[in-house]
């Protein structure tokens, strides 16, 4: 049965946890999105209720926190594996500037404008296209998250063949 080295152990963490980011996302696109989406902006007020509890805000947040965690790691402990090291760098860089960056910059401050200012502040119409405009980044955003996924099996993958290629040689 084949064993982690501690060398592909950081790039196994950063690919599993980016493949299981890339599907929370997925879920939220198909699933909750459009229920939070289809009438705005009623539909936005319902959202809020019914994410009271706990929503995705309070959940993809810090799995995206470990996830940066993780690539950090995994580009750390498989420095040295040359094979690994552009792909886990890529992803990272992904995660950071394409999924993380992007979400503070882009998303947040319209969900503060949707979920929390709301029609209080805001005219029906710009809470409308506020919420289109959202949707539609959105996809660049689950395109990103699968990039960084793809791009952390790949890191994780090479360094592991490369992990069984110096321990068949020894």
């Amino acid at each position: 049965m084949p064993h982690f080295p501690y060398s592909t152990a950081g790039p196994a963490l950063f690919a599993g946890l980016a493949v299981l980011a890339f599907g929370g996302i997925a879920v939220e696109t198909s699933i909750v999105y459009p229920n939070v989406f289809h009438d705005v902006p009623d539909s936005l007020a319902e959202a809020s209720e019914f994410f009271d509890v706990v929503g995705p805000g309070d959940v993809l947040p810090p799995l995206g926190a470990f996830t940066v965690l993780a690539g950090l790691v995994a580009v750390a402990t498989a420095w040295r594996i040359t094979a690994a090291r552009r792909w886990l760098v890529a992803g990272l860089l992904t995660l950071l500037g394409g999924e993380f960056l992007f979400s503070v910059l882009y998303f947040w401050p319209r969900n503060e404008i949707m979920f929390d200012e709301g029609t209080a502040v805001h005219s029906v119409e710009f809470l409308r296209r506020t919420a289109t405009e959202f949707e539609t980044a959105h996809w660049v955003r689950l395109a990103v998250s699968a990039v960084t996924a793809l791009l952390a099996v790949t890191g994780f993958l090479r360094a592991y063949r490369q992990q069984v290629r110096r321990e068949v040689a020894a």
